[in-house]
């Protein structure tokens, strides 16, 4: 199926589950929720399975292939350092565009301190347990769970044991150059019922939720939206002041785009993200580091919705945005856009940890938890978009640094 093939049906997935949901939450609201819960939320679940059974294996036999290819080389180090300060560059950038909106726009002025229940969700764990969680205990477990940043902590450790290893490890690479192939054919079948599940999921949220909440958050939603976009244009303008083509950057990757969206995972998005990059032309070996790397790590929508969302409740509450609050929510957002989950709603139960570092009412979290799902999907576009942008990034600066 061709790239713009699948961009335009994915669309008019889109466009059809807002417009089925909201139709059935406005004419028939009981048999919305039966809807729901028996077509649409089963479907849609199915679907993010489908998708999650080829992410791991994927994302572990291609960090394997492409450390294999790197080894010997220095170059493994090299990319990673590359890409973490491209992801720090970035991420401040995402995080002072979301912080800047909602100064301008003050969402939280004027709405009355409603939904004042405990927040939502289990509590993000601490930075420390976060860090010492990175480390598998298991890569069986790892690779059963689907714990992406586990499943690429140990296809470092493989990659590095194969490089020791020589020819002793030839019949290992072949397996997982097999795995990898195998991967991508399942792949390809998967993306034929990529429509249908974007369709059950958006008209699932729209028809449990309706859109009369966007109509009371409308700032709010305006607000966001408008810093993904400048965030959006910032990674274009960038793309095009380093030559690396945004024109077809925009295009190759517009199917990776609209499916995260959809899904609003960036986890769902990464098998698309990774057939795109070929299509846009990033070396072999680039894309095969930097796009599994940044899904776990790179979260430039995370980065703007705390900022956004902390700036929102001090406001909401009357709390002074002194210069020392604002450093604690730089900060702590920051740190917690790099750790949080490539899933829906995993933003919502981080917001938790920067509103608890600035000493902001964690009360804050219920009000916007019920429109998180109307712009997680913008976010997780932003957050897919910033991987690709940055990993071109990383390909263009390779590029000229050895002179090709």
């Amino acid at each position: 199926m061709s790239a713009n093939r699948l961009s335009a049906r994915i669309l008019l997935g889109l466009v059809l589950g807002v417009a089925v949901g909201a139709a059935l939450n406005l004419s028939s609201p009981g048999a919305a929720a039966a809807l729901d819960r028996y077509v649409f939320s089963p479907v849609g679940e199915g679907f993010l399975r489908l998708i999650q059974f080829v992410v791991v294996p994927l994302v572990f036999a291609a960090l394997v292939l492409a450390l294999d290819a790197l080894r010997g080389g220095g170059r493994v180090g090299r990319y990673a350092g590359r890409l973490v300060l491209l992801y720090v560059v970035s991420s401040a950038a995402a995080l002072s565009v979301g912080l800047v909106t909602a100064f301008a726009l003050r969402p939280g002025a004027g709405l009355e301190r409603s939904g004042t229940g405990a927040a939502p969700g289990e509590a993000a764990p601490p930075l420390e347990e976060w860090l010492v969680g990175v480390l598998p205990s298991n890569p069986f477990e790892a690779l059963a769970t689907g714990n992406l940043l586990q499943v690429i902590v140990s296809a470092v450790l493989v990659g590095a044991a194969l490089g020791r290893l020589g020819e002793a490890g030839a019949p290992f690479v072949a397996f997982v150059r097999s795995l990898y192939e195998v991967s991508l054919k399942v792949l390809e079948l998967v993306l034929y019922v990529v429509p249908f599940g974007v369709f059950a999921l958006i008209a699932s949220v729209v028809a449990a939720q309706g859109l009369g909440l966007l109509a009371r958050l409308g700032v709010y939603v305006l607000g966001l939206g408008l810093a993904i976009f400048v965030m959006a244009l910032v990674y274009a303008a960038v793309l095009a002041a380093t030559g690396s083509r945004p024109g077809a950057f925009f295009r190759s990757f517009a199917p990776a785009l609209t499916l995260a969206f959809g899904t609003a995972s960036s986890n769902a998005a990464l098998p698309v993200v990774l057939k795109n990059a070929e299509r846009y032309g990033l070396r072999g070996d680039v894309l095969a580091f930097a796009v599994p790397f940044g899904t776990a790590l790179k979260r430039d929508g995370a980065a703007i919705l705390q900022g956004f969302n902390a700036v929102f409740v001090a406001q909401l509450y009357g709390v002074p945005l002194t210069p020392a609050l604002v450093g604690a929510v730089f900060l702590s957002a920051l740190l917690v856009s790099f750790s949080t989950a490539g899933v829906p709603g995993s933003g919502i139960i981080m917001m938790t940890t920067v509103l608890g570092a600035a000493g902001l009412p964690l009360e804050g979290v219920a009000l916007v938890a019920g429109i998180d799902r109307f712009t997680d999907g913008f976010r997780t576009a932003l957050n897919v978009l910033g991987n690709a942008a940055n990993a071109a990034l990383l390909d263009r600066w390779e590029r000229k640094s050895s002179g090709s």
